[in-house]
C-alpha cells in the first residue's frame, strides 16, 4: 500500500465531508509507535457516511462492509490497499478532533492524528465489541501508554467505562516494574558517589 499517496488523495477529498483524524495503525505510527500495519483507518462524522462512500467508490475502491459506525473498502490497485472508516457522532467528531496533532504520517504527508489517550479508548471500545483482538489491541494500549506526556490517570476513566479496570492496574505494574528494573539497571552501571569518595 502507497501511503503517502493514498493519504494525500483521500485527505483531500474527505475533508469537506467531515474527516477527523487519521486513527488505527498508522496513528501510532505517527506517534512513533513500531507497528506493522496494512490499512489506512479515518475517523470521520456519520451524517456524511453516504458523501463518503460516494467519494471512495468514484476512486475505485469496493465497500465491502457497510454499518452505522464502520465501513471498509478495499481497492483493485494494491498500491491502493484497503481504507477502513470509523463513523462518530458530532459531538465525538468535536472532542476528538479538539486533541489532534498535526504529524507526519509518511512522506511528505502531515495529517490530523487522534492524540494517544483517544486511541487508547478507541482500542478498549474494539476489545469490548470483539474480544478476539484483546491481545494485540493491548499491546498496542501498553504502548501508548509509555508515550511521554500520557498519564494512567487521565485514561483511567476509559478502562472504567469498558469494564477493563483489571487490564488498568495490570499495565499500570507492568510500567512500574519496568521502570524499577530500569532504574536498577542505571544503578548498576554507575557506582555511588559516596562509594567512589
Amino acid at each position: 500500500m502507497d501511503v503517502e499517496q493514498v493519504a494525500r488523495t483521500l485527505l483531500e477529498r474527505l475533508e469537506p465531508h467531515g474527516f477527523v483524524a487519521v486513527v488505527g495503525g498508522f496513528a501510532l505510527v505517527a506517534h512513533g509507535i513500531q507497528r506493522t500495519t496494512f490499512d489506512l483507518d479515518l475517523m470521520v462524522e456519520r451524517e456524511h457516511q453516504d458523501d463518503i462512500v460516494e467519494v471512495l467508490e468514484a476512486l475505485g475502491y469496493e465497500t465491502v462492509h457497510r454499518s452505522e459506525n464502520f465501513s471498509s473498502h478495499l481497492h483493485p490497485d494494491r498500491d491502493l490497499g484497503r481504507v477502513d472508516l470509523v463513523y462518530v457522532d458530532a459531538e465525538t467528531a468535536a472532542t476528538v478532533a479538539g486533541s489532534t496533532r498535526v504529524l507526519p504520517l509518511l512522506g511528505a504527508v502531515r495529517a490530523p492524528i487522534a492524540c494517544p489517550e483517544h486511541l487508547i479508548a478507541m482500542k478498549l471500545s474494539a476489545i469490548a465489541s470483539d474480544p478476539d483482538r484483546r491481545f494485540g489491541d493491548q499491546v498496542d494500549i501498553a504502548r501508548l501508554l509509555e508515550l511521554p506526556g500520557v498519564h494512567p490517570e487521565t485514561v483511567q476513566p476509559y478502562f472504567e467505562k469498558w469494564g477493563e479496570e483489571a487490564l488498568f492496574r495490570q499495565l499500570c505494574n507492568q510500567a512500574g516494574s519496568e521502570e524499577e528494573d530500569s532504574d536498577g539497571d542505571r544503578s548498576a552501571e554507575q557506582p555511588d558517589s559516596a562509594a567512589r569518595g
